[in-house]
């Protein structure tokens, strides 16, 4: 049976520490792309693309080139083996589909998931999540047990995989409402987690070059996933989590006579009182027209009544103060929808094309450079945690000085004359979130220049620079959507955003037939475009800074001649009196 909220509020550390643990090890572990890639061409998937001797042998642990050394680097390439198994161009552009099917599904799926999620809660997503990921192990499983007849399971497979963990990976994002003025902060962990997931792939690369079998290690892995369906099961409630701005968690009600004492939050409380305190309202009335005598309890009853239907409909104005379809084509979502596809475009080639552009810089030995190739694979793959780590950075510079700067009741509070007002909560965050993607978009264009420079030894700074920049993005754009929209519209917002980048990252698959193609692997030019490309990046926090600046000036004209202004409604808009 499904926890209540308030269940889940008790439980909130258990669930988060849980969420990203589980973030860790089962959303998005298709960025560790390049670590796959080698297990999956030394299990034979797609080899029959590829032409070899019958009668090669081949080195147990690594690659070998069978043969006598040839002057012809073609023909050096068709005898190319990985543990018996011939691989070539071919097969990387077909298994690179695969990986650019489930990554389009890893950012393209969430928008139907922010709608669902918004309206129905997180729970059965999560639950619908970690099914599909534990179906998608036992798939690769299956294909590896006859690649040469069952590689094409390799396409379905990352796709549950893709959508399995963006499940996980979405719901995980409500999950920090329950922390308050951190929530920035958790966002960011949670995105952190879901970055750091590419280490997954490098580390099960490290148990298999150990020894242990890919099949075995793919059922253990479809068992683990079976253990967070239960998690979810005994510990997320049915109904969405509110924003913190929305109600409070731990509402304490306690009315003998109302015939209940325990905990409700959020709607629950809403319709829960607001029902008793109509009926007995109805029961007061028709005392009144009988003039019948009043007691006590009648007496708290319709005041109650009063409260709750004044908060009532006060919370379905403050719903209805901004449309859906007002945020989407709002200034701000429109320039994050050019960030994030930039970056996303940028980033997502780069852990496609990896393999690739690290090849173009072994400086054309083969066998010496599979072995570095796996090198610095596998150091690709432990920099992942570093999104772990430096994610919430993010967070707190999102959330700096929120807890100096007035609430509501501030506002309504007449200050002292001479007493310094305190900074406004809204402009705080616009300002953070500046902040935010400034020091995103500078590091991004850090990456560029690092990958634009042909050194082999200068691509673990970009390897650095990748991991930072891809839990960065994720958490600024999270955090800004938490403090400029209702929290009604996250899940459908960073939905339709996933969407729109997804999309634009497709491009990613035919840059990279450009690389293996007309540019002979030198990925050169493509870095250089990409590059000119990130400077886009830049148009958000411009807006961002001109917007705060705006409403700083308009906060400064009401402080200045305060009596032609008023508030209707309470509203966050303020309209002059005449």
């Amino acid at each position: 049976m499904a926890p209540t909220l308030a269940t889940a509020f008790s439980r909130r550390w258990w669930m988060a520490v849980t969420a990203v643990i589980e973030n860790l090890l089962f959303s998005a572990v298709l960025l560790g792309w390049g670590s796959l890639l080698i297990m999956l061409k030394s299990e034979g998937f797609y080899s029959y693309l590829c032409s070899g001797p019958g009668n090669s042998s081949s080195l147990n642990l690594s690659l070998m080139v069978s043969g006598s050394r040839a002057s012809n680097s073609s023909v050096v390439e068709e005898y190319l083996e990985m543990k018996g198994w011939p691989i070539c161009k071919d097969q990387d552009e077909m298994l690179n589909l695969a990986f650019t099917v489930g990554s389009f599904l890893l950012s393209a799926i969430t928008l139907p998931l922010g709608i669902v999620m918004d309206k129905y809660g997180p729970r059965k997503l999560r639950l619908l999540g970690s099914a599909c990921f534990a179906f998608s192990c036992l798939l690769i499983a299956y294909g590896a047990s006859d690649p040469t007849n069952l590689s094409v399971l390799i396409f379905f497979a990352l796709a549950l995989n893709g959508f399995g963990g963006m499940c996980m990976t979405f719901t995980s994002l409500t999950l920090p409402n329950m922390f308050g003025d951190l929530r920035s902060t958790f966002i960011a962990l949670m995105i952190g987690s879901y970055a750091s997931s590419a280490v997954t792939f490098p580390g099960i690369k490290v148990i298999y070059d150990l020894g242990a079998t890919f099949i075995s290690i793919l059922l253990v892995w479809a068992g683990c996933a079976c253990l967070v369906f239960l998690n979810c099961f005994f510990n997320w409630p049915l109904e969405p989590f509110p924003g913190p701005e929305d109600m409070d968690f731990t509402v304490k009600i306690k009315f003998s006579w109302l015939g209940f004492d325990h905990k409700i939050t959020g709607k629950q409380f809403y319709r829960q009182v607001t029902t008793v305190g109509r009926r007995l309202s109805v029961g007061n009335s028709m005392k009144q027209q009988h003039h019948q005598a009043k007691d006590l309890a009648a007496q708290d009853a319709s005041k109650l009544c009063l409260s709750t239907v004044d908060l009532e409909v006060k919370c379905k104005a403050a719903e209805k103060s901004q449309s859906f379809m007002k945020s989407v084509f709002s200034p701000i979502f429109m320039l994050s929808l050019i960030t994030m596809c930039v970056t996303q475009l940028r980033l997502i080639f780069y852990m496609g094309a990896m393999n690739t552009i690290l090849e173009s810089l072994t400086e054309g030995d083969l066998k010496t450079g599979v072995y570095l190739l796996s090198e610095y694979t596998s150091i690709f793959g432990v920099l992942q945690l570093l999104c772990l780590v430096t994610s919430p950075v993010i967070g707190y510079i999102m959330d700096w000085r929120l807890k100096d700067c007035e609430d509501e009741n501030d506002k309504k509070t007449k200050r002292e004359p001479g007493q310094p007002r305190r900074p406004d909560k809204q402009i705080q965050k616009i300002t953070n979130a500046t902040r935010a993607f400034i020091f995103t978009n500078l590091l991004l264009v850090g990456f560029g220049v690092t990958c634009i420079i042909p050194n082999l030894p200068l691509q673990i700074l970009s390897f650095i620079l990748h991991t930072i920049v891809r839990g960065f993005i994720h958490s600024a754009v999270g955090g800004l959507y938490a403090a400029v929209y209702p929290s009604s519209q996250f899940g459908s917002l960073t939905g339709m955003q996933s969407l729109i980048s997804a999309l634009f990252a497709l491009l990613q698959q035919p840059l990279f037939m450009a690389i293996v193609g007309p540019l002979e692997g030198d990925p050169l030019w493509v870095n250089v475009g990409l590059l000119g490309l990130s400077m886009l990046g830049f148009c958000l926090p411009f807006y961002l800074l001109c917007h705060s600046r705006h409403l700083k000036r308009l906060r400064d004209e009401r402080d200045e001649d305060p009596k032609i202004y008023v508030q209707i409604n309470d509203g966050s808009k303020s309209e002059a009196f005449v």
